[in-house]
């Protein structure tokens, strides 16, 4: 147990809600964000490749459900810095006894939540409000010939979202529907 951060299991096995655990006085707030020192159980070789930083302006719309295959697989820490999304993750490991059940956590400014998300994994998120700032820690930088993904509405994942989906990028809606040999990806 850490004084910054408890670590949190979900029913995806290696899936992780990550919950800060801020300072406060009457300055205002201080959290630590990521501490490889702290997070190193979550994830073998956990270091930070790569930092990334998204704007969505609009409730509703959608991105992802983005995932790199191997060698270029990656954990990410995922937290919201303004505004709140819904974000998914969906369990695309072969073999593994939860192969495409979904988990889903509302993130936000305020609820001071990650989530720890493991290689095999996709993942995307909702915004549920007019204007989303997440944040993301990548162990693997961006190789865009690994890149795979899933179509948000996909009926054989069937995200309950919780709003419609009111756009998504052409590249993301553009991806077929996962059929019967879909067999994952091997980490």
């Amino acid at each position: 147990m850490s004084d910054r951060f408890d670590i949190i299991d979900t029913h995806l096995g290696g899936l992780k809600v990550l919950q800060r655990k801020p300072f406060e006085d009457s300055r205002g707030q201080f959290q630590r964000m990521f501490c490889l020192e702290e997070l190193t159980e979550l994830a073998p070789n956990l270091n930070v490749a790569q930092i990334n930083h998204s704007i969505t302006k609009g409730c509703g719309i959608v991105r992802g459900l983005h995932y790199q295959l191997p060698p270029h697989a990656e954990t990410k820490i995922v937290s919201c810095t303004r505004g709140e999304l819904f974000d998914v993750c969906v369990d695309i490991r072969q073999n593994s006894p939860t192969f495409l059940f979904w988990h889903a956590e509302i993130l936000s400014a305020q609820n001071n939540k990650s989530l720890v998300i493991p290689e095999g994994f996709a993942h995307g998120y909702q915004a549920l409000t007019e204007e989303v700032e997440a944040l993301y820690i990548n162990t693997a930088a961006y190789h865009p010939e690994a890149e795979g993904g899933i179509k948000a509405n996909d009926p054989r994942i069937a995200v309950n979202w919780p709003l419609p989906i009111i756009n998504s990028s052409a590249k993301d809606a553009g991806h077929p529907d996962l059929d019967d040999h879909f067999q994952g990806v091997a980490v």
